[in-house]
């Protein structure tokens, strides 16, 4: 009797594992194929370094800036000058967040990043002027 309960506890704890790890295996292989179709479309409002980031409209809110004079990302230096300000209000130790905290260091991120493609896209765009 007493193998009787144990097959049953092996067999239902096995179905268990499997059907989890099944759909575990599903849903890694759907974020795979969002991050591919995000990455081939070229926008990463949503995927910043394979993990969770924020949007570019949210890490303005985050930081409080605004695009500057028509640029599509603020100076580094008002970047820097905001997280630094933030990052330092939010220290646990001081009795801030350390959510806030890791919010403010996405948004940073997030706009840096933006800044490194506009940088890049300028200077591709120089290239093709002085090669024509």
């Amino acid at each position: 009797m007493a193998h009787r309960i144990i097959a049953q506890i092996v067999l239902v704890g096995s179905r268990v594992v499997g059907r989890a790890f099944v759909e575990a295996y599903k849903q890694a292989q759907a974020s795979a194929k969002y991050q591919k179709a995000a990455a081939a479309a070229g926008t990463s409002g949503v995927i910043l370094n394979g993990r969770g980031g924020v949007t570019l409209d949210e890490a303005y809110k985050i930081l409080n800036l605004k695009p500057e004079g028509g640029a599509a990302v603020p100076s580094a230096e008002a970047i820097a000058e905001r997280y630094k300000t933030l990052f330092e209000r939010n220290d646990p130790k001081k009795g801030g967040s350390f959510y806030l905290q890791s919010k403010v260091y996405r948004a940073r991120e997030r706009l840096e990043a933006e800044a490194k493609k506009a940088a890049d896209k300028a200077k591709q765009q120089q290239q093709q002027q002085t090669a024509s």
